[in-house]
């Protein structure tokens, strides 16, 4: 009787384990997703960074200068992770300078995302 009661224990132990850590793995989950997208604040810092720093050499309204026009229409046919790439890393050899030490991955791929539907105001 005492078997059955410890290897009920067990069972029970063990999926309680598995529940915690299957709302582990859902919070984190979660948190990642969040931490994706930049929060209002930084949102607004990184389109002000793209109008004055980036604009510097793509043209202010973003049409082309130094740099290639940066409108939907002609990023259409690029790859958003290789655009948000050169973003970060830059294009050795070019002009286009890496911007890792201002902005993360994901804010380069945030970047990217709004150019690819017509950046803000």
């Amino acid at each position: 009787m005492r078997r059955k009661a410890l290897w009920r224990w067990r069972v029970q132990s063990a999926l309680a384990l598995a529940g915690a850590l299957l709302m582990l793995f859902q919070a984190t989950a979660e948190a990642s997703e969040a931490a994706a997208v930049p929060s209002l604040e930084r949102q607004k810092q990184l389109v002000h960074m793209v109008r004055q720093e980036c604009g510097s050499c793509h043209g202010m309204s973003l049409q082309g200068g130094l740099g290639p026009a940066l409108l939907p229409a002609d990023l259409q046919d690029k790859s958003s992770e290789g655009l948000a790439a050169t973003v970060y890393h830059g294009r050795p050899g070019t002009p286009m300078p890496p911007w890792q030490r201002f902005l993360n991955e994901n804010e380069a791929a945030w970047i990217i995302e709004r150019l690819l539907a017509g950046f803000p105001e």
